[in-house]
């Protein structure tokens, strides 16, 4: 029990920040500081916006770019990473306010947080480069699309309708407007899309989102715009933490939407810190430090009313673009966050809802790299095909459905394409003859014995296509079997091959093996296979010596005279 304790102790300290990620801080804080700004300028209105979307208010999605983003920044497994708020995260949150309300919201996130600390004491990190990409392109856009479509109702100016299907909710919106058009909203709500797609191809390093947000609020008060409906009123300060909403009766049906939120928390940070990474020079991030800064941050983030956070893409892209070279930069944007709630939360309490759809829509229209979509597409056939179901999937089902789906076609095509590399021929055994013989002898060692090399996996997918030829098979009374070149084989490759060697061995044809490998022999005796090759001496370690015992068969059957001795037995 002490020796267990000791370990966890000592793997929990290992997920700590250490001295060296807090002296790189002191290297370049004026540029950090930059930086820190510039992201927190970009990630206001993404903040407000996606806390608007989730149900929770603008409020929530403020409490959690600072609380979250302060700890997932100091206890991270990456120095340039900036998390908080994101639209992956919102599109799982939607249908869970429908169903549980607010505070089962935040209880999914206190759980998701308890969840993602256990992968990181887990070692977990480590299995999520195993994602093929095809999945994370299909499911970046199938975000992308449901972000969109959850824009549509502030967009048009209209009520958010009931339902917790985006589909669904886009429609009735969409009549809803065509009763009541609000043609205010709609402009604001293009405009401000506008402005930032524009701006960014014109000048990418003015954060344009807040200054169309900050044109479109000056232009609602100045012309009096009523229909374009402001955020509301924002408390000037984070509220106390509290347990208040957890109801430990419930936790028991929020599990399954815990494990969702912990999934995709772990899946877009740690891609997001990859993307990171591979920006830079000399920058590597830990993958279950990452996790355990995001379950912190995931546990204290609920506290204070905030959702459940994760890493953002797009702002720590801009962090790393704007010279961002250690924490203290995404400490910076939360920081700066933090005054912005408390010094000027009236002033962003007038906001139009309109102007925040307006920025997550061109969000979501960046986040589709047509370039990339294409690439993937014409890579392969079943890169298309896990591309496509993945991005559906997204868009129809939710996010964790949609990379389960993803995972389980792309590792079903993945293992037909293997199988198919696998392949069983004919060979002429001529040059493996051990001994002299004649022309004659060979040409009636050809009548009666046939030789086959299988080359590749012997493995459940394609197995029974071997069965299949090996049946085949007739006019003969000897088979050798050369298993040296198979790469691997499973329990089903190995019953395959038993019941194949049974069918010709009723049929009188002696099956010999040369070549089986010590891995190949576990598999063969699992399910008896071994011994029935090694019936009678079948069993042989090379293709020579499997001809010479061929040719001692076809002796006692009376088909050849006596077999010569062998001179020379090689593989």
């Amino acid at each position: 029990m002490s020796t267990f304790l000791t370990r966890a102790v000592g793997r929990v300290r290992s997920l700590l920040p250490a001295r060296a990620d807090f002296a790189v801080m002191a290297r370049n804080p004026r540029r950090d500081l930059l930086a820190g700004l510039t992201v927190a300028i970009v990630a206001l209105p993404l903040a407000l916006g996606f806390g608007v979307s989730s149900g929770l208010g603008a409020e929530a999605g403020l409490a959690t770019a600072v609380v979250a983003g302060a700890l997932a920044a100091l206890f991270g497994g990456s120095n340039l990473q900036v998390s908080g708020p994101t639209g992956a995260m919102t599109v799982v949150l939607v249908p869970i306010v429908a169903q549980y309300g607010p505070g089962g919201v935040l209880t999914v996130g206190l759980m998701a947080g308890v969840l993602l600390i256990a992968l990181a004491l887990l070692k977990a990190g480590r299995y999520m480069r195993y994602i093929p990409a095809p999945v994370v392109e299909g499911f970046t856009l199938g975000i992308a699309c449901v972000i969109g479509l959850q824009q549509v109702p502030n967009a048009l100016g209209v009520a958010k309708p009931e339902g917790d299907k985006v589909l669904v909710v886009t429609w009735r919106a969409i009549e809803e407007f065509v009763r009541t058009p609000n043609w205010t909203a709609v402009i604001l709500a293009v405009a401000v899309a506008a402005v930032m797609l524009l701006g960014a191809r014109w000048r990418p390093t003015i954060p344009f989102s807040i200054v169309a947000v900050i044109a479109a609020t000056l232009a609602a008060q100045l012309f009096h715009l009523d229909a374009a409906a402001p955020i509301g009123d924002l408390p000037s300060g984070l509220p106390a933490p509290s347990l208040a909403f957890l109801d430990l009766s419930a936790v028991g049906s929020l599990l399954t939407p815990a494990v969702a939120v912990a999934a995709l928390a772990a899946l877009e940070s740690l891609l997001s810190a990859t993307v990171a990474d591979g920006m830079t020079v000399g920058q590597k991030h830990d993958p279950d430090k990452e996790l355990f800064g995001q379950g912190i941050a995931n546990l204290a983030a609920p506290l204070f009313g905030g959702v459940p956070a994760t890493a953002a893409i797009a702002r720590t892209a801009v962090n790393v673009r704007t010279g961002a070279g250690s924490r203290l930069a995404a400490l910076t944007h939360a920081a700066v966050l933090a005054v912005i709630v408390f010094a000027v939360a009236p002033l962003v309490s007038k906001i139009p809802l309109a102007a925040l759809a307006g920025v997550l829509l061109a969000t979501a229209i960046r986040m589709v790299e047509v370039g990339a979509l294409r690439a993937m597409a014409r890579a392969t056939r079943s890169d298309a095909i896990v591309l496509v179901l993945t991005a559906v999937a997204t868009l129809a089902l939710d996010l964790v459905y949609a990379v389960i789906i993803g995972l389980v076609v792309a590792g079903a095509l993945a293992l037909r394409a293997v199988a198919n590399q696998a392949r069983m021929d004919q060979v002429d055994f001529k040059a493996d003859l051990p001994g002299e013989h004649s022309k004659e002898e060979h040409a009636l060692l050809a009548e009666h014995i046939v030789a086959y090399r299988i080359d590749g996996p012997l493995f459940f997918v394609g197995a029974h296509r071997f069965l299949l030829e090996l049946s085949e098979v007739a006019d003969v009374r000897v088979m050798i079997l050369r298993m040296s070149r198979i790469t691997t084989m499973d329990a089903t490759g190995a019953l395959v091959l038993k019941d194949a060697v049974e069918k010709l061995n009723r049929r009188g044809i002696a099956v010999l093996t040369s070549g089986i490998r010590p891995g190949q022999r576990q598999a063969l005796q699992s399910v008896g296979a071994l011994d029935l090759l090694q019936m009678e001496g079948r069993e042989y370690a090379t293709t020579p010596e499997a001809i010479a015992g061929a040719r001692a068969h076809l002796h006692r059957a009376g088909v050849l005279p006596a077999a010569p001795v062998t001179e020379e037995v090689s593989r």
